[in-house]
């Protein structure tokens, strides 16, 4: 089964020799008479998803053709009630074609075309585009048509077509597998040849089954290197899988170096594409290469040849990675000894070269969206400006298996002699709850420096302009004013909009919270705003942090602080930075399920 991309996908066991599927299908049991037939099954059904999934198409099945119908021995994305029914007359079948010719049936669209426009399938199936293949025995008869249907018009490519030849090819095993059963089952002796064949073809479809699970759990290029070879120990065998991608500069980079040696990766890490390797000639061709023996590998692929003597490599399979403009790369099986994959192994690396083609676009789409989530987090978060003679430094950490953004932030501005001390957080840690984050830091900013206003009347200030802009924004905040005094202390004036407490910890280590909450922002269209004040000894050491630090799903919230509160009594001597590392790590946790920020000012001796 090829790896190549199509979209609409149906799977059809045509009529092929009816007279050898009849063999099979004694009169009166299903199959017979509108019944559903006999050769049927989960695995077939897996092969028309397998279909629909690697063509990205909507429909697809595995048909048998009788004399006056057509049976579906596998069938995914048919509407109903033909889905269940598992059946139709000959009057809704394109596949009778393929059985009657014994050959590959394409239709682009089948409104216009005058081989199948009268066909009831188009109304009743709605089959628009159509790609039909003969499944066929060992010996060349036709069992069988496995087809992809598209409910639109569809131009199938070269590739497109060459995956679903191979896909078929290795639908031949299974359906063979279950003639032969059925044989057994009816008193018909079963060659030990035909059993051992049973068995490959069962270990074959486990391989793709399971490859089409795990490649769907990756998430990076490494994952996706690690399940290709983990999948193949055992099946085929490899001494070697190789993953290369092409890069945007039209060079290949392999990305599975670290199983070669560190001479060898370091000479394949970025070549040209127009070197004579497996790889590049699979990905610029984008047709299977295979070398089943040195002098075949020295004859097609002459810039490998030194590579393979030094490895006591003797084969190779290398298959394009299907993508959406071209092959994005090549996926690479070597094996020490001379190998020659026969048809249906062919079909499984294309196979697995069409998921770990998906799996590694999938891998390349969220390490960008990350760098560019990470640029957009760096942006908002602007450095801490001159503080002194105050210190000041904060920490944003965002939650693992997210986007690497979220709705945490901090700021800080230096108005003159004071300093606004700013710690807030919006519902959410994606790419929506940045945006909103965006919009009210920007906003409280602007309030910030135009109006010198006690804090609990800013945070009224920015509570009617979301009102007035018609953007509720639920988010949590702080902001906080610190001005020093005549005496040398610093007096801290905040406002809580519903967020954690601020901590002071004191010079002696003892921990204090500032409590007073007032709503969330948000919540209520004319919220009270209550201003505090207290005064901040010298070397006493604020702490604001968002409420990612000390909550989870499992511990319960007071333990938490409490914990928090001994960390920072531990700590209290520590310089910033090395205070607020250390509060993360040792109370959020490496996996901490939400955004983390946190903001700590040290206040000066006198």
């Amino acid at each position: 089964m090829d790896t190549s991309r199509a979209r609409g996908g149906k799977v059809v066991v045509s009529r092929c020799a009816v007279s050898e599927v009849e063999q099979h299908i004694p009169a009166g049991e299903p199959g017979r008479q509108g019944q559903a037939p006999i050769v049927t099954g989960v695995v077939f059904d897996q092969f028309a998803g397998l279909v629909c999934a690697v063509l990205q198409v909507p429909a697809a099945v595995i048909t048998l053709v009788e004399t006056d119908q057509q049976v579906f021995a596998g069938a995914v994305g048919l509407p109903e009630p033909w889905q269940t029914r598992r059946h139709t007359p000959l009057t809704h079948s394109f596949c009778q074609l393929v059985t009657a010719a014994g050959e590959p049936l394409v239709v682009s669209d089948a409104r216009r075309d005058p081989r199948v426009a009268d066909s009831l399938a188009i109304t009743d199936l709605q089959v628009i585009g159509y790609a039909g293949m003969p499944v066929r025995d060992t010996g060349g008869q036709v069992l069988g048509v496995l087809a992809a249907i598209d409910s639109s018009p569809h131009e199938w490519t070269a590739p497109e077509l060459q995956m679903l030849a191979q896909i078929a090819a290795v639908c031949s095993d299974s359906l063979q597998q279950q003639l032969a059963t059925h044989s057994a089952q009816t008193g018909q002796a079963v060659a030990e040849i035909r059993k051992q064949a049973a068995d490959e073809v069962a270990q074959r479809s486990r391989l793709l089954l399971e490859a089409s699970v795990a490649l769907a759990e990756t998430s990076t290029v490494a994952d996706v290197v690690d399940k290709v070879r983990s999948l193949v120990t055992g099946t085929l065998n490899p001494a070697y899988v190789g993953v290369s991608l092409l890069n945007t500069g039209g060079r290949i980079e392999l990305r599975s170096g670290e199983a070669l040696p560190a001479g060898i990766a370091e000479r394949w890490h970025d070549y040209a594409s127009d070197r004579l390797t497996p790889t590049a000639l699979a990905t610029t061709t984008g047709m299977p290469v295979l070398l089943p023996d040195l002098a075949t590998v020295s004859a097609l692929t002459p810039d490998a040849a030194l590579t393979f003597a030094e490895m006591g490599w003797q084969s190779a399979a290398s298959s394009p990675l299907p993508g959406a403009s071209g092959p994005i790369g090549a996926l690479t099986f070597v094996w020490q000894q001379p190998y020659t994959l026969d048809a249906a192994e062919q079909a499984v690396l294309a196979a697995l070269a069409g998921y770990v083609a998906q799996a590694l676009v999938r891998a390349r789409y969220l390490s960008s969206r990350e760098q560019v989530a990470m640029m957009l987090q760096q942006a908002l978060l602007t450095d801490l400006p001159d503080t002194r003679p105050l210190e000041v430094a904060a920490r944003y950490k965002p939650a693992v298996q997210t986007e690497q953004v979220g709705g945490d932030w901090y700021d800080v501005v230096r108005l003159d002699a004071e300093l606004a001390l700013v710690i807030g957080d919006v519902t959410g840690h994606d790419m929506h709850a940045a945006t909103q984050m965006g919009q009210l830091r920007s906003m409280l900013r602007s309030l910030i420096a135009d109006r010198h206003e006690p804090p609990s009347a800013l945070l009224r200030r920015l509570d009617a302009a979301t009102l007035l802009f018609g953007d509720r924004i639920p988010a949590t905040a702080v902001l906080a004013y610190l001005q020093p005094t005549p005496e040398g202390d610093y007096l801290l004036k905040w406002a809580n909009a519903g967020h954690p407490s601020p901590i002071l910890v004191h010079p002696d280590g003892t921990v204090e919270p500032l409590t007073g909450h007032d709503p969330l922002l948000g919540a209520l269209r004319f919220a009270p705003r209550t201003s505090h004040t207290r005064v901040l000894p010298p070397e006493s050491t604020l702490l604001l942090y968002t409420d990612g630090l000390v909550e989870t799903r499992t511990e319960d919230i007071d333990i938490r602080k409490q914990h928090l509160r001994q960390v920072l009594s531990q700590l209290h001597q520590a310089p910033l930075p090395q205070l607020l590392d250390q509060v993360i790590d040792r109370v959020a946790g490496k996996q901490h399920e939400d955004d983390v920020a946190v903001l700590a000012v040290r206040i000066p001796p006198r």
